[in-house]
């Protein structure tokens, strides 16, 4: 099988040197494990996945820890949280050996939380998503067609998925939502019926890319308003769905305040909308869909350049009372930031670009220090970057570069 290698490694071995101990959250199946055991071939290695370990870590840290003495990989370690306090002693006892633990976590508010009240500043976090862009293209030509594009968007970015092409994405995903279901969500809330958090699943994957309505989702499923905020926070928790809080600095009362809601990979994405690879060009979805793959691309290679320059980037929406709406907003260091515009044609137009005019033009009277440089684009299909309007470009995911 195929070995598709991560950006993010590097950043991994460098916080592996500088601190005792580095925590890898991210998504079941996005390769954490995988990645760990390359890149730290000597560790000991223990997987709390299984109930039997996760109980000794969790009534017994101490004989946990003699039994898998460090340097040691400790995958899923949400299951115990009784050990992070065990952790903590041990790395004090030895505080300058750098990189004795490597922890890994599918639970990031757990992980976070525990994390926090025990091993602050002895550990450094990163997130693993999915395969980016440009993680795929090192074994897969860079897509070009219709189809080549509905392939990458309807595989997902699972590296499994990629490592064995042969593996069928429908049955992956089947298989994933019901290990998610019995695993996740049931460790996670005390949850009376899995089939109603599934329709709750599946009815979010309809609101993808819109603004977040909790009254509306309860009345769609039939819970409480608090139940929905419940189970958000359990899909967030887990990795699957991402909150995207709106840009309003300096704009007053102007802009609606509530988050946009994707899903953080557009594989599971198109499984709970029982979307097909054949379906992909002509589904009424494929504008939030396509908008939810570049918002992952987004996130991607915050996450990958991190430890360059360009830390610190962060990305929001605009949307204002006159309904302009602007996709994404990313903002960097030194007053620089990027405006752009998802469109699943191939060759946008002027047409295409009128918000991205008219927001530049907000931006430029309000003169907010956070985007003192802007600058405009459309990702699309297109084969070749090309000006669409006066320092507006149009260019794929492939040739993007952020600022």
């Amino acid at each position: 099988m195929t070995w598709y290698s991560r950006k993010l490694q590097k950043k991994i071995l460098q916080a592996a040197e500088m601190f005792p101990a580095v925590a890898l959250a991210g998504a079941r199946q996005t390769g954490k494990t995988s990645l760990l055991k390359k890149l730290f071939p000597t560790y000991n290695a223990v997987s709390l996945d299984l109930p039997s370990v996760a109980e000794l870590a969790e009534k017994d840290p101490q004989g946990f820890l003699k039994r898998y003495p460090p340097p040691v990989l400790i995958d899923e370690v949400q299951y115990a949280p009784a050990l992070f306090r065990h952790l903590k002693l041990a790395i004090d006892n030895n505080r300058h050996e750098m990189g004795r633990f490597i922890l890994t976590g599918s639970q990031q508010f757990q992980l976070m939380r525990d994390v926090g009240e025990s091993l602050a500043g002895r550990i450094a976090i990163m997130e693993l998503e999915t395969l980016s862009v440009h993680e795929v293209t090192q074994h897969q030509p860079a897509p070009q067609s219709i189809s080549q594009y509905g392939e990458r968007i309807y595989r997902g970015g699972f590296p499994e998925l990629w490592r064995n092409t042969d593996l069928d994405p429908g049955l992956f995903y089947s298989s994933y939502l019901a290990t998610y279901l019995e695993r996740d969500v049931r460790q996670l809330i005390n949850i009376t019926s899995l089939r109603n958090f599934e329709r709750f699943l599946r009815i979010c994957a309809t609101r993808n890319g819109q603004v977040l309505q909790k009254s509306s989702l309860a009345s769609d499923v039939g819970v409480s308003v608090p139940t929905v905020s419940e189970w958000l926070s359990v899909l967030q928790a887990s990795n699957q769905l991402v909150l995207l809080e709106p840009w309003y600095t300096n704009l007053g009362k102007r802009i609606v305040k509530s988050p946009k809601m994707y899903f953080a990979d557009t594989g599971l994405l198109c499984h709970l909308l029982g979307i097909g690879k054949s379906d992909i060009e002509k589904t009424p979805f494929i504008g939030t869909i396509w908008e939810c793959y570049v918002f992952a691309e987004l996130r991607k290679q915050i996450a990958q350049d991190s430890l360059s320059a360009r830390s610190g980037n962060s990305i929001w929406y605009y949307r204002d009372s006159n309904q302009l709406e602007v996709d994404f907003i990313v903002s960097g260091r030194g007053g620089q930031g990027q405006l752009i515009e998802c469109k699943w044609n191939e060759f946008p137009g002027k047409s295409d670009a009128k918000n991205l005019v008219k927001l530049r033009n907000i931006i430029q009277k309000k003169s907010p220090m956070e985007l003192s440089t802007v600058s405009s684009h459309i990702l699309c299909r297109t084969p070749d970057e090309f000006r669409v309007d006066a320092d507006i470009f149009a260019v794929s995911l492939s040739d993007y570069k952020m600022i």
